[in-house]
């Protein structure tokens, strides 16, 4: 996944795959989401980012959280 913040647009894009987008669906409160040719999301923008208090123009700070689950055989 990539992370991308246009402080300019005020606009930050998820980019779950890195395949084109063929269409994109725009939701209440400024959240676009575009899909791929499977159906399947590609990414995810927030317009606005900052006036909704998603983003802090002055600081960006991410934290993404993995877990994996082991099992066993």
């Amino acid at each position: 996944m990539k992370i991308k913040y246009d402080p300019e647009a005020d606009v930050l894009i998820l980019i779950l795959r890195d395949v084109p987008p063929v269409d994109a669906v725009e939701e209440e409160g400024g959240v676009i989401i575009s899909y791929g040719e499977d159906n399947k999301p590609v990414s995810v923008e927030f317009l606005n980012a900052s006036s909704h208090n998603i983003i802090d123009n002055n600081e960006l700070n991410i934290t993404l959280q993995t877990s994996k689950t082991a099992s066993l055989l």
